[in-house]
């Protein structure tokens, strides 16, 4: 083609025509994991693209954001539908990534060469919550309004630096026009220049590395098995592609179904409203911080809750410097225990903290 031939004269394309040339894929029993980082690649590009739409109307202040969301659903064409699509996609991004994570620990995919693609993703995990905790605030409505101030007074509990946390977060000492101008801030500028850069570097990673394949298919190529590859392109892009339809299905009947509801305006000196609880990736952690006691072992119980799971988010980033018998491409039984036992927690308590609500 014409316009291909003057591009490659201008950039020279031989490189990137051999590296999709060459570039394969393993292929394997559990090939079928491969397919969720790539899900959550294209549901973040959603979002991006989505969040840019609504950034056209959206007014990020508490006398004019509540209306500008209304307006944007209500006047905007096809408004509503960029808003469902911007909050589900979101909560389909962190599910994405939540499965994304567990697959790759329970294949053991974190172990050598691979410690550093692990850390990267799973700290775009964390950049995905901190996505949804700064967004949910963003209508500045009633639920959002109460739910960002209990979940900034839990930051409060951190031992010694929680107060200034809570304050910092706040923008004073309250929840106020402060708290949306800083989570606005965050959610459009600093936390997406942060994903960019950790995404760039987990796909440089990946590249690098290659995919792995799991510990019982490593014993076999160790055996002498024969290597089953396919090609990277077009063959795993193409199933890569339909993978995304799939999703872009399913969102696209949730926003078109179940539309995401506005609610009321928030109003600092109302009573909090009935049933207030945060989204349901923050469920296990509220439920289990309220029904902790007050006091366990002579600390606050929210204290030494935030505490615990402070040091599981480091324990998370830190699992393939701690499984040495994945790294030796061993069964580690143990690890594989203490995932599934996450796994059941996050689970069991997201739902009961729902019916709880």
């Amino acid at each position: 083609m014409p316009i291909l031939d003057w591009i490659d004269q201008r950039l020279d394309l031989a490189d990137l025509r051999r590296f999709t040339a060459e570039k394969s894929v393993p292929v394997h029993a559990q090939k079928i994991w491969y397919y969720l980082g790539g899900v959550t690649l294209f549901l973040f590009a959603v979002q991006v693209a989505s969040g840019i739409l609504l950034l056209l109307y959206y007014r990020p202040s508490a006398s004019e954001a509540y209306e500008s969301v209304q307006f944007i659903v209500t006047q905007v064409e096809f408004g509503w539908l960029v808003r469902n699509v911007h909050s589900w996609s979101a909560n389909l991004l962190i599910l994405a990534a939540f499965a994304h994570l567990f697959s790759v620990y329970f294949l053991k995919s974190y172990r050598k060469p691979r410690e550093l693609t692990w850390v990267s993703g799973a700290l775009l995990l964390f950049l995905m919550l901190g996505f949804g905790f700064s967004g949910y605030l963003l209508p500045w409505n009633e639920l959002a309004f109460f739910a960002t101030k209990v979940g900034t007074g839990i930051a409060g509990a951190v031992p010694v630096i929680g107060p200034g946390l809570m304050r910092f977060l706040r923008g004073g000492e309250d929840v106020t026009g402060a708290t949306l101008s800083r989570f606005y801030a965050l959610h459009v500028a600093i936390l997406p220049a942060a994903t960019t850069a950790l995404v760039v570097l987990h796909l440089l990673f990946v590249q690098r590395q290659g995919m792995s394949v799991p510990i019982k298919e490593a014993d076999r190529l160790r055996a002498g098995g024969r290597a089953r590859h396919m090609p990277f392109f077009p063959d795993y892009v193409l199933r890569d592609v339909l993978v995304w339809y799939v999703a872009l299905a399913m969102l696209a009947g949730l926003a078109a179904f179940y539309p995401w509801e506005l609610g009321r305006k928030a109003d600092p000196f109302a009573a909090v409203p009935a049933g207030i609880r945060p989204e349901w990736y923050f469920l296990a952690a509220f439920h289990t911080l309220k029904i902790l006691p007050s006091h366990v072992l002579g600390m606050e119980g929210e204290q030494l809750g935030v505490l615990a799971f402070g040091l599981a988010a480091i324990l998370l980033v830190a699992v393939p410097f701690l499984d040495r018998r994945a790294s030796r491409d061993e069964p580690s039984r143990a690890f594989t225990a203490l995932g599934l036992a996450a796994l059941v927690y996050l689970i069991a308590f997201t739902i009961i903290g729902y019916l709880a609500s």
